[in-house]
């Protein structure tokens, strides 16, 4: 497919970009909120045995049912009318940035509500309310929030997680929630920020993720780790060894039986033991100011691709055990993919994902064996995606939804409508042939079906 050499379509104020922030602020450089954590995107083929994802339902957690943003294939139509696909319903929704999960006929997603964040439950069938909780959420108006508010707005940011009829909620000032899914009464809550012991937080913007009996949640704060909650109870299972985090959220692989966590850190990659939080192995990746936030991407042949912005570039690294240790391999780096903060995906041999950091960012593939550039797609934006069995489903920041297909020679669109409004940075959730988007006003589910 021919590459449109089109200027970006976004206005200046957005080009300008906005940097969240994944460490303590250096003299003179104004931080910003790690914002898009929330929207890094682990992506693992789906014949790849994972551990610790949250069964049961639809759409459970980031990423979907498998953390990967891939699900078997739909009955997705690749043509729609004049007017786009139809809509089952629209709604306003306040401010954020936490993806819909999917738990039968009940989605759960977050948003603020002037100083209140809030935990929202609606009916997938119609959108409206079944319960919300609300708790104070008040940001700290210290010039760490306010650089980009008016650009970003003010979260929340992170996913919630739902598992053991329990929704598994955290806000951008640290509260943390477990909630009862039929009505949303409190199971038990924990204020992380307690935890940092009088320690800086930088924004708590990471999902939680399901492990044995236990929620594994990073805390937002320079050098503090991890920490792993018992689920029906909150108490902590372990606190993880120091370790100087960067924005993004945890994933779980299977390195030949052994289950790891995968953890970005400020300067590095690093796995650790999700039993423990003990660091296993340690592999350098360094983007500017700490800031690597696109998640990492676990495929075939025990091969783990990392993405980030700023400086930071992709490289690609195969995993192997001896001796009782995981010792990483690196076979490729380069500067050609640039990930921020949305989705990639691995198809076959190709890696693709929106690459950029201020200005544009747009679609490329690169070979995964090689590190090569295939092709680069300039009509979308920054763009988040979902394969839904070998169709994409497109959505970018200026609310172009789309559904596509690609191979290592192109990309071919084979729908697309305008119908979101900027900023829509929420990737979106698909359960069958339905799609489910927000940006920053409204959330709306979409009949994709044929």
């Amino acid at each position: 497919m021919r590459l449109h050499e089109l200027t970006d379509r976004r206005p200046i104020e957005r080009q300008a970009g906005f940097q969240p922030p994944g460490r303590p602020r250096p003299p003179g450089i104004p931080s910003l909120i790690a914002l898009l954590a929330m929207l890094v995107l682990p992506s693992v083929p789906l014949d790849k045995p994972i551990y610790a994802q949250a069964a049961g339902a639809e759409w459970p957690q980031l990423g979907g049912p498998t953390r990967n943003f891939r699900i078997p294939a739909a009955p997705i139509a690749r043509s729609w009318p004049e007017a786009g696909p139809r809509q089952r319903w629209r709604r306003p929704l306040g401010e954020g940035y936490s993806s819909v999960l999917v738990d039968g006929t009940t989605l759960v997603t977050m948003y603020r509500r002037g100083d209140a964040e809030v935990v929202v439950a609606l009916d997938s069938s119609t959108g409206s309310t079944r319960w919300e909780h609300a708790y104070p959420g008040p940001l700290t108006h210290n010039g760490y929030f306010d650089v980009w508010l008016n650009a970003a707005g003010p979260g929340p940011y992170s996913t919630p997680l739902v598992a053991d009829g329990m929704v598994f909620a955290v806000g951008v000032t640290g509260k943390f929630h477990a909630l009862d899914l039929r009505n949303g009464s409190v199971r038990w809550s924990r204020d992380l920020a307690s935890l940092l012991e009088g320690g800086e937080y930088n924004a708590f913007a990471s999902s939680p993720l399901a492990y044995g009996d236990t929620v594994v949640l990073p805390l937002g704060g320079s050098s503090r780790g991890l920490v792993a909650f018992k689920r029906h109870s909150g108490d902590i299972a372990w606190r993880g060894e120091p370790f100087a985090l960067a924005p993004g959220s945890p994933i779980v692989i299977d390195v030949d039986g052994h289950p790891e966590l995968v953890v970005w850190g400020q300067t590095e990659l690093a796995g650790m033991d999700p039993q423990s939080g003990r660091i296993l192995w340690r592999h350098p990746h360094v983007a500017q100011h700490g800031l690597n936030i696109s998640m990492p991407i676990w495929s075939a042949g025990n091969h783990l691709f990392a993405s980030s912005a700023y400086g930071g570039g992709s490289r690609m690294l195969r995993l192997a055990r001896a001796a009782n240790q995981t010792k990483p391999t690196e076979l490729w780096a380069n500067g050609r993919m640039r990930l921020h903060f949305g989705s990639s995906l691995v198809l076959g041999n190709l890696i693709l994902g929106s690459s950029g950091d201020f200005g544009p960012a747009f679609l490329v593939a690169l070979n995964a064996e090689t590190g090569v550039e295939l092709w680069r797609e300039r009509t979308f934006a920054r763009a988040q995606l979902v394969d839904v069995g070998g169709t994409l489903v497109i959505v970018d920041e200026d609310g172009e939804v789309a559904v596509a297909s690609a191979s290592e020679s192109g990309l071919r669109v084979h729908a697309r409508k305008a119908l979101l409004t900027a900023n829509a940075w929420t990737p979106p959730t698909v359960v069958g042939s339905t799609v489910y988007l927000r940006d920053r006003k409204e959330i709306v589910s979409l009949d994709l079906g044929r």
